[in-house]
């Protein structure tokens, strides 16, 4: 990866001097950042807000591959999924830290472009990373992220206030991501076949961006702030639209009807999924990796958001005895069951 470029021995550094190099040019932005990396703790106050807390792991040859995945996207990704959550809670996300393992292959170069990646991600999510931690590992690279947020008191959005008649809601479109990982799947194999035929991309895109580097929804918090919209329940899209439904109602304790031409996807998801041999509707109910925010909202609101483009109503909340069904193009009806993304499935 880093064979013919100048190399950089990380041991050269050492722990704190490794730290110092990566993180001297975070800037601190938010008056919640009493104190951030420098101390042995950092020092935050929220006033009278209400603190959410995320954290997310990633590991190579698990969540990531890198033959495929440049470090600076990955870097970039690493912060965004996490940040998914605070929003997934209806909160803003002010807060990163990052602690990485690191095997011996990679030089500081390597580090440094995965930290070019993750201030990407925070100048344009407006974030402060305040502290984190780095170590050898032998099982590759690991990276570890825990996201810090506030809401106001009494708009945190939980799972489990989904009530029945409400609206199932949402954003952007869905199953991009995981088609765009079929099309560096394919690739990657016909690489390892003959390492002399480039990769075929070209028209993809969209969909390559939707895997490579996710776009968590702050934009969606802020919108539903402005239409003074709080959620009745809400979760984000990572492991797959029926899963996230199915969590929805299971913490809710209630049913659901969702209705397949509903479903947002993108011309080029569904015309991809095609090409591959793949139903786009599978791909959207199970795939994950697309980051959306998945809300109820109460049919009163209805009228505040039916024009907005970037938000889909896909069904509605029943009696827990009714079920969670889909209602198929074809106005068949299916049970809805998960499919999608399981941690501990290898």
């Amino acid at each position: 990866m880093f064979e013919n470029k100048e190399r950089t021995d990380i041991a050269e550094l050492g722990e704190f001097g490794l730290i110092k190099h990566l993180t001297e040019t975070f800037k601190v932005k938010h008056e919640s950042s009493l104190k951030g990396i420098g101390d042995d703790a950092a020092v935050l106050n929220f006033k009278d807000k209400e603190v959410l807390v995320s954290t997310d792991l990633l590991l190579e040859g698990i969540h990531f591959d890198l033959a495929y995945v440049p470090l600076i996207h990955l870097g970039y990704k690493a912060i965004q999924v996490n940040l998914s959550d605070i929003y997934a809670m209806n909160g803003i996300a002010t807060q990163v830290t990052v602690s990485i393992g690191l095997s011996s292959k990679f030089p500081l170069e390597a580090v440094e472009e995965i930290y070019k990646g993750i201030q990407l991600a925070c100048d344009r999510f407006n974030i402060d990373l305040i502290g984190g931690d780095t170590s050898t590992s032998k099982q590759g690279l690991v990276i570890s992220v825990t996201s810090i947020g506030y809401a106001e008191k009494g708009t945190v959005c939980y799972r489990n206030g989904a009530q029945e008649g409400d609206l199932l809601c949402v954003s952007g479109d869905l199953g991009g991501a995981y088609v765009g990982l079929q099309i560096l799947e394919r690739e990657k194999q016909i690489f390892l076949e003959n390492p002399k035929i480039q990769p075929d991309l070209e028209g993809k895109d969209y969909i390559i961006e939707r895997q490579l580097k996710p776009e968590g929804r702050r934009d969606i918090v802020d919108l539903l702030a402005q239409m003074d919209i709080v959620p009745t329940a809400m979760i984000d899209v990572s492991d797959g639209l029926a899963s996230e439904v199915l969590h929805i109602c299971q913490q809710s304790e209630k049913g659901v009807t969702l209705y397949e031409e509903k479903i947002p996807i993108d011309p080029m998801t569904y015309e991809t999924a095609r090409e591959l041999g793949l139903d786009p509707t599978v791909c959207a109910l199970n795939g994950g990796e697309d980051y959306e925010l998945l809300f109820t909202i109460k049919q009163a609101d209805y009228e505040k958001l039916k024009h907005d483009v970037d938000i889909s109503i896909i069904g509605h909340i029943t009696e827990k005895n009714e079920g969670c069904k889909m209602i198929s193009k074809s106005n068949v009806v299916h049970e809805l069951k998960a499919q999608g993304w399981n941690a501990f499935k290898l």
